[in-house]
């Protein structure tokens, strides 16, 4: 087989894409870049492995000693920098791939676990020209997945910015060189035409003439073959691959103008319209770039810092503990992690046990046991007592929101707005080719210059970019409203859910009331100091509304380390503190009966065998409450559903009515399966939950927002999160979702005028190309000012 280097534009052997770069011959094949050249051979081998000589069997070692370029990958203190994340068994990074190209890199990098079984994931960003990967580094290096990566001819792109965190990636500025040639040669071409607009005869029919024709010819060859290469490429392969697309009606226009132009200027029947031409792609282009601005925009990366309104318990050098946002972390500050909290930023193990859960960046939910000094990265979730954490890392950046909307966590609903558009723009290019072929027909016999103008004109200026951009566009700024005013969404997707849902799920503890503003009043044995200090050190332990509540309410304690701690769901708390164990929770837990004995809500108290009391709640519930019922029962079925007793029931009735469905003592399993009865009936479901205790009904609703308060309970099953400080404005958020479908509605309208009145002149014959040119932005600039006024009016209305 001969392997060899060419400069080429010929189409790729496995893809069909157009070669615009270096051409790899291969097996007297072209192939546009080495994965559609690897995927044939391993296609013909009929198995990756045996196409690498590998066998099939754990811990295939990659090819070894490729070269020496990768020795440094060997230096622990870089790998550290380098990997995402890391514990015993499993590492994650993610590597820049600029040799990504098309359908076959993807194909062949996500098939990496074939190559090599200790490769247990790997997912590709085609857009970003990203690829993450999750190997085990027992027996596969870093280095040697590097040289893995480089054998198949995806070298990675390592620089000093990927040791600072920063992954800047190159700017691609073809578009801008595209722009620069089409303008020079515009510019060139009208200087050339003058005598043509001002109607001088005696040069028009020198010798001059002839030769400033053929100077256009030559000025407008760069324009059509660099500065249109665009359009006329993606034509061409959708025609290949028998699709259409937008580019194909562009095309036909470009090559219309540009072949009539050549028939005019080497028969001498006229000047032709390559300055039209010329100037067509000039205004296309700008139009292009402005709306990959706007795909840019769009496609931001939301910050941490700016995104979570979760806070972390930090612990001063004087044993003070007091609650900040996690932006506000420093290196080197102590930080508290309680039972089932989540771990913000990589930090080392100071105090204390530690069981790391690290499914919600591995998948992986067995915890690993931690020691005194171990490295703890970001994303983690602590099972058992409280620990103590010292922070290496500030999180300025968007680690734990990409793992937020990873693919383990996203529900399965395509975004139905997106498959609207995809088949709307392939109606919409068959119906404007058949109208801008029955235009030019119709002229044909009348006036053929007015015919070519007007077949151009129709293919220029009908553009569905406009409709494109209507939901991404509408949906991107509510998103960032609804952040500024602390409602925090996933992802655009979730407007669409809300606006949808039918039925809102509250629960109760910590959702609809105030831990804050609760009375708390102790009912038993006097509590001696030491016996508060040993209650306080086990509620200290846990992260359940209940459990903060009461440890805020005992006066100043000394916490004790705790040992043998256990957390029950629905029943409580278990530990041990030198010879006394302690146990708090509810009734039925605490003294072992079968049912308790008052619905009040109670933490029940017993130190060793002795039961000393216990600790009575009078909910306070948060403000406004009584106001969002009134404003959403007229539009949703409003139900509750708590684990705690049915003791406020009747308060409950006063605030949600009679018609409300009122579920007690549920646990997080039951709480679920209600979730999903309601779904069986066809309802959709907004579940309002307090993100740890509600996580699996929260994952199952249709929509799950977690209520925020003060501590750090974000969970990655939710959909939202909502700042308790405006959990009032619920029915304005909702209402504002709403909205914002009628708005992208009302663009989609915006846009089809357009094109109509649009095609009405073109069609007429009085429309130039150019001013086509000039005008298709114009549309998608319409929408794009449309949908930022209106969404930014409607916020108003909604006082957002």
């Amino acid at each position: 087989m001969l392997k060899t280097s060419i400069h080429s534009s010929l189409n790729c052997y496995h893809c069909g894409e157009v070669c615009t770069n270096e051409t790899i011959v291969f097996d007297k094949k072209q192939f546009c870049c080495e994965g559609c050249k690897t995927v044939y051979e391993i296609l013909n081998q009929n198995n990756l492995c045996n196409y690498y000589n590998l066998e099939q069997t754990p811990g295939i070692t990659p090819p070894k000693n490729l070269s020496k370029k990768f020795e440094y990958l060997e230096s622990e203190p870089l790998i550290d920098k380098l990997l995402d994340f890391r514990d015993e068994n499993t590492s994650v990074v993610t590597f820049y791939l600029p040799q990504i190209h098309c359908s076959s890199c993807i194909w062949l990098l996500e098939n990496l676990y074939k190559l090599n079984a200790d490769v247990n994931s790997s997912r590709v960003n085609f857009l970003k020209k990203e690829v993450k990967i999750v190997f085990s580094h027992q027996n596969l290096s870093l280095r040697q997945l590097v040289e893995l990566l480089a054998s198949i001819g995806y070298e990675p792109t390592i620089n000093l910015n990927d040791l600072n965190n920063t992954k800047k990636k190159p700017i691609d500025r073809s578009l801008i060189f595209k722009l620069g040639i089409a303008g020079f040669c515009f510019g060139n071409i009208m200087l050339i035409s003058l005598p043509e607009y001002f109607g001088l005869d005696g040069i028009k029919e020198s010798h001059f003439a002839k030769f400033f024709g053929y100077i256009n010819i030559l000025l407008s060859l760069p324009v059509l073959l660099y500065s249109a290469s665009g359009y006329i490429q993606s034509a061409f392969q959708a025609i290949k691959h028998k699709t259409i697309n937008i580019d194909i009606p562009i095309a036909l226009g470009i090559f219309a103008l540009f072949f009539r132009s050549v028939f005019e200027i080497i028969t001498h029947t006229g000047s032709g319209y390559l300055d039209s031409l010329a100037a067509l792609i000039f205004f296309m282009l700008i139009g292009r770039i402005f709306q990959q601005k706007t795909y840019d925009i769009l496609s931001f990366e939301r910050d941490y810092k700016s995104y979570f309104p979760i806070a972390t318990t930090i612990i001063s050098e004087d044993n003070i503990e007091k609650n900040i946002a996690v932006a506000e972390l420093n290196v080197g500050d102590t930080i508290l992690i309680r039972n089932n909290e989540l771990i913000p930023v990589d930090a080392v193990l100071v105090k204390g046990p530690a069981n790391i859960d690290n499914s919600f960046v591995t998948g992986e939910s067995n915890p690993i046991r931690k020691e005194v000094d171990d490295k703890i990265y970001a994303g983690g979730k602590q099972i058992g007592q409280a620990i103590q954490l010292k922070v290496i890392k500030k999180l300025s950046h968007s680690y734990l929101t990409q793992l937020w909307n990873d693919e383990a966590f996203t529900k399965a609903d395509e975004d139905k707005f997106e498959g609207i558009m995809t088949k709307m723009s392939k109606y919409f290019t068959i119906i404007i080719l058949f109208i801008a072929f029955g235009s030019m027909a119709y002229w044909w016999n009348i006036d053929i210059k007015t015919a070519f103008n007007s077949f151009t004109a129709v293919l220029i200026i009908a553009c569905p970019c406009a409709l494109a951009l209507s939901a991404p566009f509408t949906f991107g700024n509510v998103l960032r409203i609804l952040g500024r005013n602390k409602f925090y969404l996933k992802n655009a997707s979730v407007i669409e859910k809300i606006s949808k849902a039918t039925t809102i799920v509250f629960d109760k503890t910590g959702t609809i009331t105030q831990s804050s503003k609760s009375n708390i009043t102790y009912h038993g044995t006097a509590l001696t100091k030491e016996q508060k200090n040993q209650i306080a050190s086990v509620l200290r332990q846990s992260s359940h509304p209940l459990s903060k509540m009461v440890f805020n309410s005992i006066p100043t304690v000394e916490i004790i380390e705790v040992e043998e701690y256990q957390e029950l769901i629905g029943k409580g708390l278990m530990g041990k503190i030198n010879q006394f164990s302690i146990q708090l929770g509810s009734e039925k837990f605490v003294k072992n009966v079968a049912e308790s004995s008052s619905k009040a809500t109670r933490v029940h108290v017993k130190i060793n065998d002795d039961y000393l009391g216990y600790f009575q709640l009078e909910n306070s519930y948060r403000n406004g409450l009584r106001s969002i019922i009134v404003k959403l029962s007229p539009f949703f079925k409003l139900n509750l559903i708590s684990g705690d007793n049915d003791s406020e029931l009747d308060n409950l009735k006063s605030f949600f009515g009679n018609t409300s469905e009122f579920l007690f003592n549920k646990n997080p399993e039951e709480k679920l399966e209600y979730i999903k009865s309601l779904q069986q009936k066809g309802e959709a479901t907004l579940m309002i939950g307090d993100g740890l205790n509600d996580a699996g009904a929260l994952k199952q609703s249709d929509v799950g927002i977690s209520i925020s308060e003060d501590v750090n309970t974000f969970s990655p099953a939710c959909d939202a999160i909502l700042d308790a400080k405006v959990f009032e404005k619920l029915p304005n958020f909702i209402g504002y979702c709403k909205s914002s479908i009628t708005i992208i509605i009302t663009s989609f309208t915006i846009s089809f005028a357009y094109n109509i009145v649009g095609l009405l002149f073109a069609v007429s014959g009085m429309l130039s190309p150019v001013f086509a040119a000039i005008l298709m932005p114009i549309s998608s600039i319409t929408v794009v000012v449309f949908v930022t006024l209106a969404t930014n009016i409607v916020a108003k209305k909604y006082q957002l």
